[in-house]
């Protein structure tokens, strides 16, 4: 955490709007090209890409019996085209973040200014907090001005089929293209900057030829003033995701994008407050944006995550069925241009843990290279794991009680099997083991518990993803 609030302030004041300019829709032959303007006054000026193989889309068209020619007058594909732009800003509006916001390339009213500025808020809510900058709500962050005037908006008629399902390349979206193998015949697999885990586990599960890929470039420029010391830090990237995925499923005749993000991306980070690395993941988000979609865009495209009524425990332990993936997946952060577990950070560690209940130790060092727990270098990220610390780590990680009620099977497993204690796991042992005794007891790890066969209420699952979702929990 550093003290950024002075450059914010001094920012602010020195470059005070930022404008959504335009975006512009192609078609190169090979493929379609969204291409943004945007422009912060007396700073620069940017110019996002969104490249999707056009190929792909008409393969996809082709495969569910839809007519594979790309309307691009169609109204309802400009309106998401649009809002992904509103989307897209938020990560240029954070280099010096002005004051206000001028939309000349679209209608927004106030309800839908207000959504987006709620947006914006609790996506940087960890940017916010680890730059040091205090204060900052809905009301008070930026002044969003349309300068277009209204239109009606029709809802859409266009044909939708199957479902659209974004691979991570992490042990949910694999679990979650294994829960729909029934019906593989509809599912494509849609991947954002693809990388070695992403294809690879697209490839595990056997859908090679039924995917989307598509490439998000950054403003080489945003790059050259992060570097300059403007303000940066996280982004709701899953947001961006929500209305990309959506514009795709379209585009391709998908009627659903499946989602795999589970209850846990509920938790905040920091105690006390609403800051949250994954609100864009939240289950908030996620009705946020449907009711969004079906008042403003009308695509008739349906968002929802699939793994939403689950924890992590029942994600783990479904996973750990599938040992095609253990070589293939990663969702290291630190370790993704390289295509590795770094073995070092707060999401290898998580993961680690996680898994731990379900897999050998041979197994987890084939996949990590070591024993994680074994390091007591990584103590103090433990710690934050755990509870122990004023927040949890800003990644994408399970909620304390999940994390503690791994380690508690771990430990009950070697107590029983004589194994040796790895080092970490040996501290919480003997400092945390009795005293939490509302996770670790022996009521919650003999079998009865929500953390293995719970079954979450809030969620978006119907039907026969429902049904499936339920039969696989059978197999825990």
């Amino acid at each position: 955490m550093v003290d950024n609030s002075l450059k914010f302030e001094e920012f602010r004041n020195t470059f005070r709007s930022f404008s959504y300019d335009a975006y512009h829709l192609e078609d190169d032959g090979k493929n379609i090209i969204v291409t943004y303007d945007f422009e912060i006054e007396k700073l620069s000026k940017f110019n996002p890409k969104i490249i999707i193989e056009k190929e792909q889309i008409k393969r996809q068209l082709n495969k569910a019996g839809l007519k594979d020619d790309i309307d691009f007058e169609d109204e309802t594909l400009k309106l998401l085209i649009f809002n992904l732009g509103m989307a897209e800003a938020v990560s240029y509006i954070k280099i010096a973040c002005p004051k206000k916001m001028f939309v000349k390339c679209g209608y927004l009213n106030e309800k839908q200014i207000a959504w987006f500025k709620k947006l914006y808020v609790n996506g940087l809510g960890e940017f916010f907090y680890v730059n040091g900058i205090k204060h900052i709500n809905t009301e008070n962050f930026i002044d969003i001005v349309c300068l277009q005037e209204e239109k009606s908006i029709s809802p859409s008629n266009k044909e939708l089929i199957g479902n659209l399902i974004p691979v991570g390349g992490g042990k949910d979206s694999n679990v979650t293209m294994e829960i729909l193998k029934p019906l593989e015949n509809e599912n494509t697999a849609f991947i954002v900057n693809p990388r070695g885990a992403t294809i690879d586990s697209v490839n595990a599960a056997g859908m090679q030829d039924s995917k989307i890929t598509v490439q998000r470039i950054l403003d080489e420029r945003m790059l050259k003033l992060n570097q300059k010391g403007f303000l940066n830090g996280h982004t709701p990237f899953s947001a961006l995701l929500a209305f990309l995925s959506t514009t795709v499923a379209y585009i391709s005749g998908k009627k659903y994008v499946i989602l795999s993000n589970e209850s846990s991306a509920n938790e905040p980070n920091v105690k006390g407050t609403k800051i949250n690395h994954q609100y864009s993941k939240t289950v908030e988000f996620e009705n946020d944006f449907r009711n969004y979609e079906m008042e403003y865009i009308k695509s008739n495209v349906e968002y929802f995550s699939l793994l939403r009524p689950l924890c992590e425990t029942q994600i783990a332990a479904i996973f750990s069925k599938y040992p095609k993936y253990f070589g293939v997946f990663k969702s290291c952060n630190v370790g993704s241009k390289e295509n590795i577990w770094c073995s070092k950070c707060s999401k290898c560690l998580f993961v680690y843990i996680i898994l731990s209940p379900y897999l050998t130790d041979a197994e987890l060092k084939k996949i990590f290279g070591r024993n994680m727990l074994n390091d007591i270098d990584m103590e103090e990220t433990f710690m934050q794991l755990i509870g122990k610390s004023t927040n949890k780590p800003f990644d994408c990680v399970g909620t304390y009680e999940e994390i503690e009620y791994s380690l508690a099977v771990t430990l009950k497993k070697k107590l029983r099997t004589n194994e040796e204690i790895p080092r970490l796991l040996d501290m919480y042992y003997k400092k945390y083991f009795y005293s939490d005794i509302a996770i670790v007891n022996e009521t919650i790890i003999s079998g009865d518990n929500k953390l293995l066969f719970g079954y979450i209420k809030e969620n978006n699952v119907r039907g026969v993803f429902e049904k499936l979702l339920k039969e696989k929990l059978k197999e825990i």
